[in-house]
């Protein structure tokens, strides 16, 4: 699974609140319950724990796995994230997914733009971080015998992605080492493994 921006925090929100009214009266003629912070159940996640869910409907965000733009500190031209390298012969999936031409990757928004680190569970591999203001832009993990892939932002070439833009026009950006990601994800579960000589 592949999941960007809000679908990002917002399945393990999901995950986490599972058989929890957290919607509001508007949605469901209930109320949420007051309490849903203290019922959040963190084994059932991929990625995240120990945050807290946004009720406030006045508020873009869902949880506190998002940096905030106050607390990130960062504009357009400062916001890179750097890419780890892997070994493909120990760790052939992670290669796979950070392959580029650079390690360097310029930042952009979302409405979930990146991940607190202090709220990503210790097994969950962080494939791309920008480690001055603490947070991940890109993170993996396994699933029972699936994989899933998080990736912060919307847009890699519209930093802000204003609602009601037009789309980005990908023939403008050949070469976009944001898109590439996504790209690798798309391809990745092509790839065949070689067993192993014993």
């Amino acid at each position: 699974m592949f999941a960007m921006c809000n679908a990002t925090d917002t399945y393990d929100v999901a995950l986490a609140a599972n058989g929890v009214d957290f919607v509001d009266p508007f949605y469901d003629g209930t109320p949420a319950d007051p309490n849903i912070n203290q019922k959040l159940d963190f084994s059932k996640t991929f990625a995240f724990k120990d945050f807290k869910v946004i009720l406030d409907p006045y508020q873009i965000e869902f949880s506190t796995v998002d940096s905030q733009p106050e607390e990130r500190r960062l504009i357009e031209s400062n916001d890179y994230f750097q890419l780890f390298q892997f070994s493909a012969k120990w760790d052939a999936v992670p290669t796979m997914l950070t392959q580029n031409h650079t390690t360097t990757v310029k930042g952009f928004m979302g409405q979930t733009t990146a991940f607190k680190k202090e709220y990503i569970k210790p097994e969950v591999l962080i494939l791309g971080e920008n480690r001055s203001v603490g947070e991940a832009r890109y993170i993996h993990g396994t699933f029972g015998k699936g994989f899933w892939t998080f990736y912060g932002g919307h847009d890699p070439e519209d930093y802000r992605h204003e609602v009601g833009e037009e789309p980005t026009d990908l023939n403008l950006h050949p070469t976009s080492p944001g898109y590439r990601l996504i790209l690798n994800n798309i391809l990745f579960p092509a790839a065949k493994k070689k067993k192993m000589k014993t």
